[in-house]
């Protein structure tokens, strides 16, 4: 009896993370258990209202709530922003990663900024988000989102959101153009494609 608990549980982790879907049973963790330091008192605000996260975990800005990381979706200026929302968990997010590396890449130097944004549950930053972040040695911004009430937020960033992961919104307030990609991209090609588009003014 207890091989088949543990076979059950053992299945519903792995169906979980096959589909990538953003809510969980961990999503109700406390964030009180998320393991993260302070934020230096020295650390001057980023341009503009880029937000500043209270605490970091390894130099990582991590944040709470979804209000402390709005501002990320609210930029005011000629920069088109390539946001990305993904999770160690999620094998559609990692395999999707090198295209977003390769955009950072691409238009370095010019008004474009990738960020990346992990959804890794508060438990898992330590154990999986900190060893995958120094091997893969990502040059985009990282942030980390903790806040597990995705219903609460998930159509703020955009209506058409199901809230499952990987999901790429990309904006440029200068041009009035933003385009919401709720699905795995397969090719630096289709990021570059949807990207001048929402660069491009009318």
């Amino acid at each position: 009896m207890h091989r088949t608990l543990l076979l059950i549980l053992m299945l519903s982790a792995t169906m979980l993370a096959a589909s990538c879907q953003t809510g969980g049973p961990e999503q109700t963790t406390a964030q009180a258990e998320a393991p993260s330091d302070p934020a230096p008192a020295s650390a001057s605000p980023g341009k503009g209202n880029w937000p500043q996260a209270d605490s970091t975990l390894a130099g990582i800005p991590v944040f709470s709530t979804f209000e402390e990381i709005a501002p990320v979706f609210q930029q005011d200026n000629d920069t088109t922003y390539v946001i990305n929302f993904w999770a160690t968990w999620c094998k559609p997010c990692v395999k999707e990663l090198p295209y977003f590396e390769a955009l950072h890449e691409a238009y370095e130097g010019q008004a474009v900024k990738v960020v990346l944004i992990s959804l890794d549950f508060p438990r898992q930053l330590r154990s999986a988000l900190l060893p995958f972040l120094e091997k893969r040695q990502l040059k985009p911004e990282v942030l980390v989102l903790l806040d597990g009430k995705y219903n609460d937020w998930i159509d703020r960033v955009d209506p058409q959101w199901s809230g499952a992961i990987p999901a790429t919104l990309m904006y440029n307030s200068a041009t009035g153009q933003r385009r919401f990609i709720g699905q795995a991209v397969d090719s630096v090609e289709e990021l570059q494609t949807a990207l001048e588009a929402v660069a491009a003014t009318e």
